[in-house]
């Protein structure tokens, strides 16, 4: 039986990233509608049908519960529902899955908020910050402390390679915009070799580089619409 198509709202960002590298890994065809969120797109009526939080990445299964739609907005939704989809990258039986699910929360609730706020204060914000710029980088640095300590003897974060890896890789892979040193770096080593292994796979590559002419068309720093449009939202 062919698979439809699973229509994939996106920009190549570390969010949209996680969920191109899954749909890469997975090899299910996949439609791309692009969300220029340096534009905008995020707030149009016919988008917030589908993310009411006016995030990327979403995505429309056609071939959902039962054989009919299902619209999945949260990166970390979308993950587990395409694992549970297809049996791949998510355990079945509870135990692992926990695993899995504890490091994926993790980097949902931990590393994506704070490093997010250490590119801010770091790359964008209009006043010079230092007590912002030292707070979110130095948990930045926490944070991958504990991922280095967690990969001793491992070669993935939660066993076999999974959807948490796919969810932690993208932000992880950006750490010199979130104030991380080569030497900072250095002395994780699990991590780095973490950074290496899984920025190696493939599919990975493929998935960080799925409209990467879009993401070098938005020149943020520069941009003080653009800016505007990310960093002074309001309740509509």
């Amino acid at each position: 039986m062919t698979q439809n198509p699973i229509d994939l709202y996106y920009w190549p960002t570390p969010n949209g990233w996680k969920i191109s590298i899954m749909l890469e890994e997975l090899g299910l065809p996949y439609a791309t509608h692009y969300i220029n969120i340096g534009k905008g797109d995020q707030f149009d009526a016919e988008f917030l049908k589908i993310a009411p939080n006016n995030k990327m990445p979403a995505i429309v299964d056609p071939d959902g519960p039962g054989g009919a739609p299902i619209t999945i907005f949260e990166s970390g939704a979308i993950l587990q529902y395409l694992g549970r989809k297809t049996g791949q990258f998510y355990p079945s039986d509870e135990r692992s899955r926990t695993e899995v699910d504890q490091w994926l929360m993790w980097q949902m609730g931990g590393v994506g908020p704070m490093a997010g706020q250490a590119h801010h204060f770091l790359q964008y914000a209009p006043e010079d910050l230092p007590y912002a710029k030292n707070r979110y980088a130095n948990e930045v640095n926490r944070l991958y402390g504990v991922l280095d300590k967690q990969l001793e003897g491992r070669d993935y974060v939660a066993g076999e390679y999974s959807i948490a890896d796919m969810a932690i890789w993208p932000w992880a892979s950006l750490w010199e915009r979130q104030g991380q040193s080569e030497e900072d770096i250095a002395k994780m080593p699990n991590f780095k070799a973490w950074l290496d292994r899984v920025g190696s796979r493939e599919a990975v590559k493929r998935g960080r580089a799925h409209g990467e002419e879009y993401r070098a068309s938005l020149q943020l720093k520069d941009d003080k619409q653009a800016q505007s449009v990310l960093f002074n939202q309001r309740a509509r």
